[in-house]
């Protein structure tokens, strides 16, 4: 099995567990912070996505320092004053997961072809998105359609934006870098009223002050990771959710909430009856079906939170979001290669597998424990040997090298810790020769 392949298995085993957890700490972050506006949802869905790819790439990294220390329970007892305290490695490691070599390689070879069918499939409404511009024809504004285009420019700084009509949308959409385009059905124009008019325009512009095309793709090309998995999916549906409703809150600002509910509504009807699905990656009004709760919060009353409680809510969510990614740090998991019986190199000794070392904390079935030097204890010699141990499959001590120490307590340290016997570490059902560390310190009283 190549490095490669040991990394993509963690991180798709990670995946698996990780990216419920931090859904379900999204989840109650977002309902927490929903009474101080949509923009503090929107950014905890946004995080939550993050965290869901890049976590579990994380995970598969060392993070031994935030994992516990665990002391052996056998620690020789206070005599004379001195203590001599045994502990099984500085942390423990990842946890193993082991199946099977054939069945990780289809897992393999079947999750690079969905990411690459997903991956691929992206590049076409990328290209798709690009003949769509191409073949659009430019509208002329007059009258109050025109004066509220200029206003939207004004209130929201965009100067480069232009509106044109397209045969191959069903919706209004916004398309576009940096020289944005607001796209129409070829007929909406011609067939809306006024007031819905101005209410897609503020719409779209509130998509395009916020940057919403470019930050959707980037959402897209950064979860194609897990685009399998149904809870990364749902992640993004309420990203859009959101920040629809952000959208909508930015717009009725403009011409007032209840004349823009009115026109939301109206425009809600084009969804009935089998309306065709919405342009790939553009962004649009009728990006998401929910518009009872887009409703439901231009029509709720608004009122203003205190800013101490704002901040302690806000402070509330960050420590949970932290305590939630440490969490699922510490209790990441590996997957680790074994070596195949059939391979030609089977006659070569197997590199020590490397094993939790409280797990071999637990193994050990005797040996003596190390005794405090009489001259380290006179001239106050103090400190930790850490050893290095590599045990055999037999159970017994095979190597044993001295890793820092002060060295009036090394031979101590080592003539004790050799006559350790321990049960057979067993992988698969065969036992294994496995290296661990070990820490013997020696601490004298007052």
């Amino acid at each position: 099995m190549s490095i490669f392949e040991t990394w993509l298995l963690s991180y798709l085993l990670n995946s698996l567990w990780q990216v419920p957890l931090l859904f379900a700490a999204g989840y109650l972050a977002a309902r927490a912070l929903r009474p101080t506006g949509p923009a503090a949802e929107h950014g905890v869905w946004v995080s939550t996505l993050l965290l869901q790819v890049l976590l579990p790439a994380f995970s598969t990294l060392p993070w031994n320092w935030l994992r516990i220390p665990i002391p052996w329970g056998r620690a020789a007892s206070p005599i004379n004053g001195t203590h001599i305290t045994v502990i099984m490695g500085a942390a423990t490691t990842p946890s193993a997961f082991h199946l099977p070599a054939t069945l990780l390689a289809a897992v393999t070879v079947t999750y690079l072809a969905a990411t690459a069918y997903f991956a691929v499939r992206f590049l076409w409404r990328c290209r798709s998105l690009r003949n769509l511009r191409r073949n659009v024809t430019p509208i002329v504004l007059t009258g109050p359609a025109a004066a509220c285009w200029s206003r939207c420019e004004q209130s929201f700084g965009i100067k480069t934006a232009f509106l044109a009509a397209s045969s191959s949308i069903f919706g209004p959409v916004t398309i576009g870098f940096s020289q944005k385009m607001v796209l129409l059905p070829a007929t909406m124009v011609s067939t809306l009223p006024e007031a819905d008019i101005h209410t897609v325009i503020a719409h779209e512009f509130a998509h395009m002050r916020r940057n919403d095309f470019a930050k959707n793709l980037l959402y897209e090309l950064l979860s194609l990771p897990l685009t399998c998995h149904p809870l990364a999916w749902l992640t993004r549906e309420h990203i859009t959710e959101s920040r629809e409703i952000l959208c909508d809150q930015m717009a009725s600002e403009l011409g007032g909430r209840t004349q823009y509910v009115r026109s939301l509504l109206r425009l809600a009807s084009l969804l009935v009856a089998g309306t065709p699905a919405r342009s790939p990656h553009a962004i649009g009004i009728f990006d998401t079906r929910k518009f009872e709760r887009r409703i439901m919060k231009l029509t709720e009353r608004q009122s203003e939170i205190p800013t101490l409680r704002r901040l302690t809510i806000l402070a509330a969510c960050i420590a949970f979001g932290l305590a939630t990614c440490g969490s699922a740090l510490a209790l990441s998991m590996n997957v680790i290669p074994t070596a195949s019986s059939a391979t030609s190199s089977s006659s070569k000794k197997a590199a020590p597998l490397t094993v939790s070392p409280s797990i071999m904390a637990g193994n050990r079935i005797g040996g003596d424990n190390p005794k405090y030097p009489a001259a380290a204890k006179k001239a106050r010699v103090q400190g930790t040997v850490i050893l290095d141990a590599i045990i055999g499959k037999d159970g017994t001590i095979h190597k044993l090298t001295v890793v820092s120490g002060p060295k009036e307590l090394r031979k101590s340290s080592t003539d004790a810790v050799r006559t350790w016997k321990y049960k057979p570490y067993l992988l698969n059902g065969n036992p294994v020769e496995v290296e661990t560390t070990i820490h013997v310190i020696y601490t004298l009283a007052g």
